[in-house]
C-alpha cells in the first residue's frame, strides 16, 4: 500500500521537482498544501495568485488545500490544518521542496513532529549540487517561468524568462544560487509530464514591491 502524504506546494520548480520524485518513489500525494497569508491574499513567498495555484491542482489532478493564516500565526495555522488533513486523508508524512537551508528543514521537521507525521525532503542535497538540480529540471520536460526577483540579486530583465538552456547558462554568470534557494528568484510551473494539460498564460504588468519585483501572469 502506498504511503499517503501531503506536499507543501509553492507552485514553483522546487515543489514540482519534489512531486515528480515522490511519485517515482511510490508515494501517493493526497494533497497539495499552500499557505495564503491574509495580509497579502496571495501565496506566501512567491506572492502568486491563488487561482493559478488552483489551475495547477486541476492540471495535476491532485486536491489542493489553502492554509489561510496571518504572518503572526503562520506556524500555528499550518499545524492546525495539517492535523485536520492528517485525519481526513490518512496521511503518514508531509514533504517539502527545500534543498539545503538548515533553518527551513528544522522548521518543517518541528511542525511534522508536533502533529505526528514524518517529514520528507526528497531534494535535500548541498549548495554545490544546486546547478545539478537546475540542469535536471531544465531537462525534465517541465516548463516554468520566472515570476519574481529580489532586487538585491537580479534585475527586472529576468522576469518572464523561461527555465531553458539559455537560462541555465546565464544564471551561472550571476552571483546567486542557481536554484534561487535564498529567494533570488521564484518561478511558476505551467506544464510537464505530470500535467494533464498545460496552463495557458501570458505576461501581464510588473509590480514594484519594497524588496522585489513580480510579474503578473494573466
Amino acid at each position: 500500500m502506498k504511503k499517503r502524504i501531503a506536499l507543501s506546494w509553492s507552485g514553483g520548480k522546487d515543489s514540482c521537482m519534489a512531486l515528480d520524485l515522490l511519485k517515482k518513489q511510490g508515494y501517493e500525494v493526497a494533497c497539495l498544501l499552500t499557505t495564503v497569508p491574509k495580509e497579502i491574499g496571495r501565496t506566501f513567498g512567491h506572492g502568486e495568485r491563488t487561482d493559478f495555484i488552483e489551475k495547477q491542482s486541476e492540471a495535476l489532478s491532485i486536491p489542493l488545500h489553502f492554509v489561510h493564516c496571518t504572518f503572526e500565526d503562520y506556524t500555528d495555522a499550518f499545524k492546525h490544518d495539517l492535523i485536520q488533513l492528517k485525519d481526513q486523508l490518512e496521511l503518514s508524512a508531509i514533504a517539502f521542496g527545500d534543498i539545503y537551508l538548515d533553518g527551513h528543514r528544522e522548521w518543517g521537521q518541528a511542525v511534522a513532529d508536533s502533529v505526528g507525521l514524518d517529514a520528507l525532503y526528497p531534494l535535500w542535497s548541498t549548495e554545490e549540487d544546486s546547478i545539478r538540480l537546475l540542469e535536471k529540471f531544465v531537462h525534465s520536460g517541465y516548463k516554468a517561468v520566472v515570476i519574481r526577483v529580489t532586487n538585491d540579486f537580479l534585475d527586472e530583465s529576468w522576469l518572464g524568462r523561461l527555465l531553458d538552456e539559455t537560462f541555465l547558462t546565464d544564471i551561472q554568470q550571476q552571483p546567486v544560487c542557481p536554484m534561487g534557494e535564498h529567494g533570488e528568484f521564484h518561478t511558476f510551473v505551467y506544464d510537464g509530464p505530470l500535467f494533464q494539460h498545460p496552463i495557458e498564460w501570458e505576461k501581464g504588468s510588473t509590480l514594484i514591491l519594497e524588496t522585489s519585483k513580480r510579474l503578473e501572469i494573466e
